[in-house]
């Protein structure tokens, strides 16, 4: 859905679209969306916030699969000062 919804035109979801068929997804589980909204909980006690509340989900979903997040979101930087997310910020490069 992330990915998706920032295509700039049709050809760009449809090649991404196809792209996204031929990969593997990881399930969540029953902790999942109960831990994504302790992370959004823990988050505004310490006075931070994110812009969404999906990335506390995507976060918690790769902190929970022991995955490296690849990402171009500073909200990823602010959760990873309460969770031990490993990620990387990739800037991508204006077309």
């Amino acid at each position: 859905m992330e990915l998706l919804q920032g295509c700039r035109d049709n050809k760009e979801w449809l090649l991404l679209s196809r792209y996204l068929e031929n990969q593997t997804y990881i399930d969540t589980t029953n902790d999942t969306w109960q831990s994504a909204a302790r992370i959004y909980f823990d988050l505004r006690r310490q006075g931070l916030t994110v812009r969404s509340p999906i990335d506390c989900c995507i976060a918690h979903i790769a902190i929970e699969n022991a995955l490296l997040l690849l990402h171009n979101d500073k909200d990823f930087t602010i959760i990873q000062q309460v969770r031990p997310l490993i990620h990387q910020r990739w800037h991508s490069i204006p077309q």
